[in-house]
Order: structure tokens, then sequence, then C-alpha cells
């Protein structure tokens, strides 16, 4: 069967953000997220599969550019990312992203997708497929601590995978807050904004962290949090920043994507190279133990893997099967004989008089 939706010469599959806005609304947001983590979770399981390796990463005073590519050996994916923090005063997206599905036996390009909204769905759906594993069971109560992009979307994964009630919220930018206040009041959740770290885990079962600012940070000091949460750190994705006091993570059992990758981005390049993690798919293979006790302090040190944005883009094309509205891009050439390039330059004849 072929992996094209459409035929090789006719041009690349396209979904633009207004085309990805459409079709999640069709859709429904939760019905997404709730989806896309079970997809997830399929390619978590087959974990030995993909061909991986850490992202490439360009660093620069005022953020970092990042390519992510992955193949389970059928398809190949890779997202083009950033992350600049100082572009919301730019009035410019602090994460712009774009991503390629292809082929492996053609090389061809199967699907181009924006992820920006991608990327936040997927980033949501995988903190809440962890959090059914390590969150204290029959959780109903989620802390955010930074409220930017991300906020919402975590919001309500957890609440249609865990099933979760309500929500603290926290950001050193009150407008952020307010914003995301704003978009989850009607959403079926009770939403309290706090005007502290402190008053905002307050009774929380589950601690999401997930601030802008590139740099060493600690957003969660040690004495601050009880044995029985759980902590979903996922503002780490490049050297230099982190969140976590280090105590923190010395008392915690610690779950990571994809150890080589964590090691350099995440909370975990506080400590030394021993420090023992346990890479999730393990988890899900029942190969390793997720949350043992009531009383365990769990974390998931989550930087976003490569594996993740294969994942939804596999998932999104699906859905464009189904629905069969996209764009088609002009992207390869398409002469009638493959080997005479040149032939693309020739003006045709008409143009030829035209342009005569």
């Amino acid at each position: 069967m072929s992996h094209f939706i459409a035929e090789p010469k006719q041009g690349v599959p396209f979904v633009s953000v207004q085309a990805m806005a459409k079709l999640i609304n069709t859709i429904g947001i939760e019905n997404v997220l709730v989806s896309l983590t079970k997809t997830l979770k399929h390619d978590f399981a087959r974990w030995h599969e993909f061909d991986k390796s850490p992202r490439y990463a360009a660093h620069s005073p005022d953020g970092v550019i990042e390519l992510m590519p992955v193949s389970d050996g059928k398809m190949f994916s890779c997202k083009y990312v950033n992350g600049h923090p100082k572009n919301t005063f730019k009035e410019l997206q602090t994460v712009a992203a774009f991503g390629i599905l292809s082929d492996v036996d053609s090389g061809y390009p199967v699907m181009i997708s924006e992820m920006c909204l991608l990327t936040a769905l997927r980033t949501a759906a995988t903190s809440a497929l962890v959090a059914t594993y390590l969150a204290p069971k029959n959780s109903t109560t989620l802390t955010l601590i930074g409220n930017g992009a991300q906020s919402e979307f975590q919001a309500l994964a957890f609440k249609a995978v865990l099933g979760i009630t309500h929500i603290r919220l926290y950001d050193i930018d009150e407008a952020a807050s307010q914003k995301a206040f704003n978009n989850l009041n009607n959403k079926g959740l009770t939403v309290t904004i706090c005007e502290s770290v402190e008053e905002a885990i307050k009774g929380a079962h589950i601690i999401t962290t997930c601030t802008a600012d590139k740099t060493n940070a600690t957003i969660l000091t040690n004495d601050m949090i009880p044995q029985g949460v759980h902590i979903n750190a996922i503002g780490g994705d490049c050297p230099g920043k982190t969140e976590l006091d280090s105590a923190l993570l010395e008392r915690a059992n610690v779950f990571v994507e994809y150890e080589p990758q964590t090691r350099v981005e995440g909370e975990i390049q506080q400590m030394s190279r021993c420090f023992a993690v346990t890479e999730f798919h393990k988890v899900i293979n029942k190969q390793h133990l997720g949350r043992t006790s009531e009383k365990e302090l769990t974390i998931f040190d989550g930087v976003g893997f490569a594996s993740e944005d294969f994942s939804a883009l596999v998932y999104i094309r699906e859905q464009l099967i189904k629905s069969g509205e996209y764009k088609i891009l002009d992207l390869i050439t398409q002469q009638g004989d493959p080997r005479n390039l040149f032939s693309v330059l020739e003006i045709p004849h008409k143009d030829k008089e035209n342009a005569a």
C-alpha cells in the first residue's frame, strides 16, 4: 500500500495553521489530545524500531534553533523549531515550528505541516500519557507554573486523559495567568489564579513547570514539595536552563524520554553522569515500574523528543486522509523525464511568445 496521500508527482500535501486549527476544532481539541496520547503510547511501545539521535541545536545569545529527526524505517520525520523568549517583546511567537514527514522507500516528502499548534498538542499529550503512569491515583488538582503558550493545552490534556478538575495558575507575569484563566474558564474546569508559587502548589497532586527564560533557575525548591506529588518538568529544553532544585531530583524517581538528549538539556544536566534515571518507554513496556507508592515523589524531566513529533505528524496525516482537505505544494520538480532536470528551466512555447 502506498504511503502517499496523493501521487508523488502531484505535489506535497501541506497543512497550514488555518487548516490545522480547522481540523482540531472539527475533531474537538480534547478528542485530539486523547487520540494523540494513544498514538504516543503505541510509538513508545515500539521504541526499539526508531533510529534515534539527540537533536541538532544552534545556540545564540537570544535563543536556539533546532532540528529534530527520527525514523522508524518506513517513515522519516524532522521538525524545525526555535526557542526565543525575547520574541514576546517583539510581538512574535517564542516558538516557531514546522515539520516534514517522508516516505523512506522513495525519500519523497508525504506531508509538510505547521507545528506550532501541533507541538503544543503533542507536548501536552506526552505529559498526560506519562502522568497516567506516574501521578497519584485519582488526581484532581493540577498546578501550572508558567502560563504561556503551553498552559491551556496542558490543562485540557490532563482533564481529558486523567480527569483533572481543578487548575491552579501562577506566572510572574499576571497577564499570562489572566490569559490562561480566560481561555480555560469555560472548559469545565475550576480555575484559580494564585499570587505565589507556594500558594499555587498547595494541595496539588501534579505540578507542571513550563517557564520561558533560558537560564538556570529554581522554580521549585526542595522544602516546598511534599512526598506523593508528581512533577511534570517540561520547561527544560536547552543547556543552561533548569527549573528544579537539584535536591528535589535526589529525592525523586526521575523519568526521561531519551537519556542522551536529556543529560544535555533537561533538569538532570545539574546532576552527575551516574545519576540514575529511567527512560519512559521502559515503563510502557513493563521493563520498569512507574509510581510504586502513594508517598513516592516522581518527576518527568521532559525536554521533548523527535519520536513525539513523528507520532503527531503520523496522526495528523491520518486525519487528512479521512478528511481529504489539504493543499498541495509544488515543492518537487515533476518533469516527465526525471533525469532531465534542466527541462524545468525551459520556458514553454506559449510563454516564449508572450515574452516576445
